[in-house]
């Protein structure tokens, strides 16, 4: 074996969250905040090409190799190691951050990954990982739809790299076709992680359930890793157009139902990663370039919404809309950081969605696509319905409901800080954020066109959702989803399934059993001490049988022998 001398980046997060468990004190707090600089550091040293080659089994395994596209995903998920720990450092559960870390090292190792099966690798782990961040809030239930479900995806991509691998082709990861089965097989294990529709429904089951600073990893690592191996291996399949537009009207639809704030924040990840599906379905460079800034930009501002939600759940202990309101008064800190993120999230001028997202719907244009461009455009309004104005308003403002918390710990308020700052500094200065992507741009987001078109739909907006806050105002219900079909029929079909299938076994093996039984009582019956064949027999007649039998064996091995 082989190998150069460049360490993969994924190693400094996931060692780390081996260790943590063994870590106490300032030790452990040192660990926590050094380790995701580390691994950031270790990011900007992989050179383009390929940096650590293995041969396995006869197959050419490239662990580390340099793109810009990789080292910007790398970069955000680094910085978003750091904000989640830095938010979870009163988090009392040993198991999170240190499955959340591994979790992110290997997102990290499937943005550097060169080839399938190391892809194949930190997907399984980050799969592994992820599911146990559930678990160490008590969701088992949701844990394990969480995991059967990327189980499935795992599989889906398993075979497909097999079928790959035993046509002849190359292993190498990049550029794809989806016209044989392997492919088709491939993308569809790569869609499950985006949520795609119609299986959108296992990512607002599931974040939910995880823990005040739970839910900031989960939002940042599997669906846009997901994006990531899409921009790489299925930019321009024109099918990701119509799937993204499905998941971003999805989104918007459910989150405007849902009455649990940390629910609508997890409907708005499905929102916008089909702004990212659809842009990989485009897939020109200003596509693709939209797609990855707005990947890089909204793991930012989702980390800030879903912070100052965690926020007021670990200060109040309550998520539901219908319970909040009025925290303004005594949470200031983070209202700001919640409106920021919110304004973000909704492409607000000198904000961070607005240099990034205006590159996907400016993507539309240049391609003539009309239809799919008035679409995104009224999708950006329907985000600031839900998200830019209902999540604040909800929240902070409406109603007094009689709460009176205080802005939780400065650990926590930091991180909500430097996030906010990241979403302005990014929003002030497009023209430094773009040279990180993948192809060189001389866009200009800030043109009076653009600023005027998007304020204009920013305010008829804020507009629509006043007059119509009688019909948003939640309610205290839990909204079903798609998932109701395998939780209701669906288990319904199973337990009737299993019944059927206890039925046909207890057939089976009665039947057999009772054939059994039947054999043994007719040899017991001739061959036992009162059978015929088991009772004693004179001396004269069983040497005239074995003379029968002799004969009866010459004559048949004569006979063959002819």
């Amino acid at each position: 074996m082989e190998a150069s001398l460049i360490l993969p980046p994924a190693l400094a997060l996931i060692l780390a969250g081996f260790a943590l468990p063994l870590m106490r004190g300032q030790g452990r707090v040192a660990l926590i905040l050094l380790a995701p600089i580390l691994s950031l550091w270790m990011v900007w040293q992989v050179p383009d090409g390929i940096g650590l080659s293995a041969e396995y089994l006869g197959q050419d395994l490239v662990l580390v190799t340099g793109s810009k596209l990789g080292r910007l995903f790398a970069t955000v998920f680094s910085i978003t190691a750091f904000l989640g720990g830095l938010f979870a450092l009163r988090q009392p559960s040993q198991m999170e951050l240190s499955a959340a870390f591994i979790y992110a090292g290997s997102a990290i190792g499937v943005t550097f990954a060169g080839d399938l099966l190391t892809l194949f690798a930190f997907w399984e782990v980050m799969a592994i990982a992820s599911t146990f961040v559930l678990f160490s809030n008590g969701a088992r239930a949701a844990a394990m739809r969480y995991a059967l479900m990327h189980l499935l995806g795992g599989v889906l991509l398993m075979v497909g790299i097999a079928g790959v691998a035993a046509s002849g082709q190359s292993l190498a990861f990049g550029r794809m076709q989806a016209n044989d089965w392997p492919h088709y097989l491939i993308l569809a294990g790569f869609l499950i992680n985006t949520a795609a529709v119609p299986l959108s429904s296992w990512l607002p089951d599931a974040y939910p359930e995880a823990s005040w600073s739970g839910m900031v990893f989960l939002s940042a690592f599997t669906t846009k890793t997901a994006v990531f191996v899409l921009i790489v291996g299925f930019a321009g399949t024109t099918a990701l157009i119509w799937i993204g537009l499905a998941m971003v009207f999805y989104g918007i639809v459910w989150a405007i139902l849902e009455n649990d704030m940390r629910r609508v924040l997890a409907y708005s990840i499905v929102n916008q990663v089909g702004f990212m599906v659809t842009a990989v379905g485009i897939g020109s460079e200003m596509a693709l370039n939209g797609a990855a800034a707005h990947a890089f930009a909204h793991i930012i501002y989702k980390a800030l919404l879903l912070m100052s939600a965690g926020s007021v759940m670990y200060m109040t202990g309550r998520t539901r809309c219908t319970d909040l309101g009025g925290l303004f008064r005594t949470m200031p800190v983070t209202m700001i950081c919640g409106v920021i993120g919110a304004l973000a999230i909704s492409a607000f001028p000198f904000t961070s969605g607005f240099v990034a997202k205006s590159m996907v719907t400016q993507s539309a244009a240049d391609q003539h696509l009309a239809l799919v461009w008035y679409l995104l455009m009224a999708a950006s309004a329907g985000v600031f319905l839900y998200t830019g104005i209902k999540f604040p308003w909800f929240v902070f403002f409406q109603k007094d409901s009689g709460l009176r918390p205080t802005d939780p710990p400065k650990s926590m308020q930091a991180a909500m800080i430097i996030a906010s700052v990241l979403c302005i500094v990014i929003g002030m200065m497009p023209a430094q954020f773009y040279k990180l992507l993948p192809y060189s741009t001389d866009y200009v987001p800030y043109t009076v066109a653009h600023v005027v078109t998007q304020s204009e739909l920013l305010l008829f907006s804020g507009l629509a959702f006043f007059v119509m806050l009688g019909w948003l105002q939640g309610t205290r219900t839990v909204t079903l989803d798609a998932d109701w079909i395998w939780r209701k029929p669906g288990k319904a079909l199973a337990q009737m399934a299993l019944a059927a299938g206890n039925a046909i076994w207890r057939a089976v093996s009665g039947g057999t059993i009772n054939a059994v039984v039947r054999v043994c009582a007719s040899a017991f019956h001739h061959h036992g001490p009162g059978g015929r064949l088991g009772r004693t027999w004179p001396t004269g007649t069983m040497a005239f049988w074995t003379t029968v039998m002799l004969a009866g064996f010459l004559i048949v091995g004569g006979m063959m022998n002819i």
